[in-house]
């Protein structure tokens, strides 16, 4: 007896309704063909709303840019365990992961099936116990505590799709294979211990302990005692203790601002790095370490050197390798990636389904100059999450002070053409106007740009370089 190619069909949507599961699947032209109960569920639909209609059209939240099916049809490339938060058409959370997949037929897309996994009920029952234990320790509450003695960063956690970016962490992947110190150089906030632990994670000493301490954040006199060690009756009240070169013996050391170590300081730095030799105070015997000495500083190091912030002899043994981290204003593209990134994470811990940003508010934040970089641009996107109602975030949710800034910038930016300046200056003035307006337009994509204003994209990087706009 044989199966009718309608029995079969039967069968597997009969199969494809039993798996706990959401199973969404799209045509090339973004028409939903199949949609099954858990999808629905967790949309708050009917199947029949769904299936046989465009899918911008019954989730007109979604766009071609923000749909993940949409993407991959126009990309041909998997999206792997997306994750997801959002509040459904009944008001209700959802929380999945979602992994997207081209229906490729002789290499040619003909659709796109989306599996999503509900993880709302799993982290529904996780609070549940949190809370339960929060009540049982509430009369003894005590912060948990963690092992600091480790990195929790990879390379893959740096968000970025700027090509100088990603030559550099390139270029980092090849210096974590040696044991030579490295010289890190970022603004505040570009992410330099971000990148350290990076490194530290692909080196051979990544079983080994991640120490990080910041020079500037305890008093220059107890800083040698933190590093070296003390020997118990040195000084009064002090103790039998290891410092951190000892803690950190076959890892990695990261000190951060560097250059605010006392100069006397740095010269026994200089020691330890040259022989990897270390005395605790008030001990007359040595010991020898095997560490990995990475530091940093958020100024200029021919600045440091200039105003003898930082000793020469130690710069030149720590900068046997450096690494400058480009300021966020240097990489504008990675903007609006960075806040989807950061939008993303924020809906998971408020529980929000917010999906973007407003385009004009989005064009402001692409245009300000972030002096604070990427940490100013997280807590700008965390500040606004606290405030907006809905899915886009609003210009009004977003803190006065820096769209007043902004606005500011905008209005002060562009130079007046006038008569008094000669017809050089002017045509300078006029070609740095409508380059800023085109990148502006283009979010800083210097390709789209180029196009735009029909000349090279060699030109428009020199010319970008000339008027300092990126």
């Amino acid at each position: 007896m044989f199966t009718s190619h309608a029995d079969t069909n039967e069968m597997l949507k009969a199969i494809l309704n039993s798996i706990d599961e959401g199973i969404h699947v799209v045509n090339k032209d973004g028409i939903t063909i199949y949609y099954n109960k858990i999808a629905a569920e967790h949309d708050g639909l009917q199947a029949e709303e769904v299936i046989g209609k465009p899918l911008l059209d019954v989730f007109p939240s979604l766009s071609n840019q923000t749909s993940t099916m949409l993407t991959v049809i126009e990309s041909g490339v998997p999206i792997f365990n997306q994750h997801q938060t959002y509040r459904n058409i009944k008001g209700k959370m959802i929380d999945t992961i979602n992994t997207t997949i081209p229906i490729k037929v002789k290499g040619t897309v003909l659709g796109a099936v989306e599996i999503a996994k509900d993880y709302s009920r799993i982290k529904q029952l996780s609070n549940k116990l949190i809370d339960i234990q929060t009540r049982i320790d509430r009369r003894s509450a005590k912060a948990v505590p963690i092992n600091d003695d480790n990195a929790h960063f990879y390379f893959e956690d740096i968000i970025t799709k700027d090509p100088n970016m990603i030559q550099l962490i390139e270029k980092a992947k090849k210096i974590a294979r040696s044991s030579s110190p490295i010289f890190v150089y970022g603004e505040t906030g570009t992410g330099k211990e971000l990148l350290v632990q990076g490194i530290h994670h692909a080196s051979r000493r990544s079983h080994g302990p991640f120490i990080s301490q910041n020079c500037a954040a305890i008093p220059s006199t107890l800083l040698e005692s933190t590093l070296f060690g003390t020997t118990k009756g040195s000084f009064t009240g002090s103790e039998n203790r290891e410092g951190l070169f000892e803690l950190a013996h076959g890892g990695t050391l990261f000190l951060d601002e560097v250059h605010t170590m006392p100069y006397e300081l740095q010269s026994k730095l200089l020691r330890v790095l040259e022989d990897g030799v270390i005395r605790r105070i008030g001990s007359n015997k040595s010991v020898k370490t095997d560490v990995r000495v990475l530091v940093a500083t958020n100024e200029n190091p021919q600045k440091l050197l200039h105003n003898e912030t930082l000793r020469k002899d130690l710069y030149y043994r720590l900068n046997v390798v450096s690494i400058e981290i480009p300021p966020l204003r240097k990489r504008k593209g990675d903007i609006e990636l960075l806040i989807s990134t950061f939008i993303d994470l924020f809906n998971q811990s408020f529980e929000k389904g917010v999906q973007t940003v407003d385009e004009k508010a989005l064009s402001k934040l692409i245009s300000y100059d972030w002096p604070g970089n990427v940490r100013e641009l997280r807590h700008c996107i965390e500040s606004a999450m606290n405030l907006v109602e809905g899915d886009v975030i609003q210009m009004n949710d977003f803190p006065r002070e820096i769209m007043e800034i902004i606005n500011n910038q905008n209005d002060n930016y562009l130079p007046v053409l006038t008569s008094n300046n000669g017809l050089k200056e002017n045509l300078s003035a006029l070609e740095e106007k409508l380059i800023k307006e085109k990148l502006l337009e283009t979010k800083g994509n210097i390709n789209q740009a180029a196009k735009g204003l029909r000349i090279p994209r060699q030109t428009l990087q020199y010319k970008i370089k000339k008027y300092n706009l990126m």
